[in-house]
């Protein structure tokens, strides 16, 4: 068996199969947090039907794609800033904002702390703890903000973890940082998985607040992480201002734009939101009573498991399921977390299934 020393990243399938000698078409991505379902079949048929888009320049304002979104999200499109993914999004807002002090709320994505270093913030990290099963104290963590920050990130739901903080007590955390000028980042990758959206998600706190700033894209919802869109929300002037005055030209593909009538599929976007729905259900059920593991309760669509048997890693698992085929995210690179995490996402029932009962034998 083959034990690897660093932990994969979930679009790294290439060097997995390498390593692994496994074809890479026989490995389902478990630790992609991509819809199961694929591409919205509207999104489909549009790319199929206008392929030849690419054969010219897109709108350099891009105001069809703004305005799919604007009616997606319910917000005014001169508040949309496009981006060629959210990872491009979150290093633009860092240069732009420019912040001496960094706060982000771990364990999480390593892309902000590695984004805000690259702009020589000083990064400090509110560690969320296992023994709260991750959940936010919004109270104590108000009591630790202050006006020395400048910039708050805040994952929602939380990559690994899966937990998300509602709505009523994110408008506490950002209304405070507005009392102390600090500008509150918050990612929402993983917003349209949530059992009820309107409870969770800040696009509508935008709209109060011009201290906040959300972002969201389509590579996990709408299984388009190779259209390489992002957009974020806004209404602070300053942020706009830069993001307009710095964007480079023609920085989304024709293509995405063709595929926004994605946000247009309801039956779609339904039909994935019941399957997450069942599935975070069924799996969270089937893991939670095996006493060898601690379940952390999701919200989003995949789930954080605490390997307790003793001496058994986070590597040991990792490897033990990729040999049979199934991709689970090794959490052992997370700060905060350590070698005895492992995190996957929900897919189809029968390969959820197959992966809870591997679990169930190895741990």
């Amino acid at each position: 068996m083959v034990i690897q020393d660093e932990a994969f990243h979930g679009s790294d399938l290439e060097k997995i199969a390498a390593i692994y000698n496994i074809r890479q078409e026989d490995i389902i991505p478990f630790a992609s947090n991509v819809n199961p379902l694929g591409i919205s079949p509207m999104a489909k048929q549009a790319l199929i039907d206008n392929i030849d888009a690419i054969k010219t320049y897109p709108d350099r304002d891009y105001v069809a794609l703004r305005t799919s979104i604007s009616k997606y999200c319910n917000i005014q499109p001169d508040k949309i800033v496009l981006g060629n993914g959210t990872s491009e999004l979150i290093s633009r807002t860092l240069k732009a904002i420019q912040p001496a002090n960094t706060m982000i709320m771990g364990p999480t994505y390593s892309e902000y702390e590695r984004a805000a270093n690259a702009v020589g913030s000083k990064v400090t990290t509110y560690m969320l703890r296992n023994s709260d099963d991750f959940e936010l104290d919004v109270e104590l963590f108000l009591e630790n903000l202050s006006s020395e920050m400048d910039l708050l990130i805040i994952c929602n739901p939380n990559n690994p973890t899966g937990k998300a903080i509602t709505k009523e007590d994110m408008s506490q955390i950002v209304e405070k940082c507005a009392s102390l000028d600090i500008i509150v980042l918050v990612d929402e990758t993983y917003v349209e998985f949530v059992k009820d959206i309107d409870a969770i998600s800040s696009v509508s706190l935008v709209k109060r607040y011009n201290n906040l700033i959300v972002l969201r894209g389509i590579s996990k919802f709408f299984a388009s992480p190779g259209l390489r869109l992002g957009y974020a929300i806004t209404d602070n002037a300053a942020f706009l201002e830069s993001a307009n005055n710095n964007k480079i030209p023609w920085n989304i593909n024709s293509l995405a734009t063709v595929a926004s009538v994605m946000f247009e599929d309801e039956h779609y976007i339904n039909l994935t939101k019941s399957l997450i729905q069942t599935e975070r259900n069924l799996v969270y059920s089937a893991l939670a009573s095996r006493k060898t593991i601690k379940v952390f309760k999701p919200d989003a669509n995949f789930i954080l498991i605490k390997l307790l048997k003793e001496n058994q890693t986070s590597e040991q698992v990792f490897a033990s399921c990729i040999q049979k085929g199934f991709m689970i995210r090794d959490c052992s690179d997370y700060e905060g977390l350590g070698n005895r995490y492992i995190r996957f996402c929900f897919m189809k029932p029968e390969q959820n299934d197959d992966l809870v009962n591997t679990l169930l034998e190895i741990v």
